[in-house]
């Protein structure tokens, strides 16, 4: 592809709700560039959405990445929860 667009997945996901939470949008919508795509959405969250960081609720973001022998591998990471909002 081209480069993340995560934007359009986050408003999207608020045209029926007033919030998410990042582990809902990639649940929703898998990451395939795995945590640089991660990256992207907390960036371009901060500047197109209000985005709140729970630092008192850690979640688990779970992508898929590319193995050394070629197969894929679920990859995780425990971050704060970051809620979008509209």
């Amino acid at each position: 592809g081209d480069g993340p667009r995560p934007p359009r997945h986050i408003r999207h996901a608020l045209q029926d709700r007033a919030q998410v939470t990042l582990a809902a949008l990639v649940a929703a919508q898998p990451l395939e560039q795995g945590l640089a795509e991660l990256v992207a959405y907390l960036q371009l969250g901060s500047d197109a959405f209000t985005t709140t960081v729970d630092e008192a609720t850690p979640e688990a973001i779970e992508w898929q990445a590319s193995a050394d022998d070629g197969g894929s591998v679920t990859r995780r990471a425990r971050l704060p929860r970051v809620i979008f909002m509209r």
